[in-house]
């Protein structure tokens, strides 16, 4: 199988539109912006972007988990964009999250290119969310097991690693900045992207710096 090109995706927004394709009008101070996250974790996943408190006006973030892999994830969202109606709500940003390890190989150049012709953001992490996790403590550029990122987390955090744990955003917060640098610095390990190879690679970064545009500035 030849290599795939991965393209970092381009954020793409979603705006309310009517059936002409034109922007509804109306009272714009009624209309709620949401970040739509569909996750294949349950809770790890759920539960760190949920933590976002995007506190400028009218944006928020929904994370959900579905226990589902790469392909099916993307058909999954799809549908709930199709079927989910938000009272006054518009999908600002639409993004897709899953690990690599537990999907069979094609299945996640599929799910991408789905993706892409829905205008749906993929973060991916090869082999798992956890090490978007260890990228906050240290620049592993190697191939490791994904049990042992736990153990190395546990080290790290000075306590045993819980993946459940509701804020492990707040914990991690502080070394946010060194964990995207890090995960830029794998991509460039490449030269050539194929998510489903190149282990170890996460663009979770991708994601958090656009929820992260989307925080008030400091000082205010």
């Amino acid at each position: 199988m030849g290599h795939y090109e991965f393209k970092p995706p381009q954020a793409h927004n979603r705006k309310s539109e009517d059936k002409t394709g034109k922007r509804k009008s109306g009272n714009r101070g009624d209309i709620q912006k949401c970040f739509f996250i569909v996750c294949e974790g349950k809770e790890t996943e759920p539960n760190y972007f949920n933590s976002w408190r995007l506190k400028r006006k009218k944006v928020k973030v929904e994370a959900v988990g579905t226990g589902k892999s790469a392909l099916s994830l993307v058909k999954d969202a799809i549908d709930k964009i199709s079927k989910k109606k938000f009272d006054g709500e518009v999908f600002e940003q639409v993004w897709c999250v899953f690990d690599i390890d537990d999907n069979k190989r094609g299945s996640v150049n599929a799910a991408i290119e789905m993706a892409r012709s829905k205008d749906i953001n993929i973060a991916y992490s090869n082999e798992d969310f956890e090490l978007w996790y260890l990228l906050h403590f240290d620049y592993i550029s190697s191939a490791i097991h994904r049990k042992q990122y736990e153990k190395m987390l546990s080290k790290y955090l000075g306590e045993k690693y819980d993946k459940c744990d509701p804020d492990m955003y707040n914990k991690l917060k502080k070394f946010q900045d060194k964990a995207i640098k890090n995960a830029e610095n794998l991509l460039k390990l490449y030269p050539s992207f194929d998510p489903e190879y190149n282990n170890p690679s996460t663009t979770v970064h991708l994601l958090v710096k656009e929820l992260n545009t989307y925080l008030p500035k400091k000082g205010k």
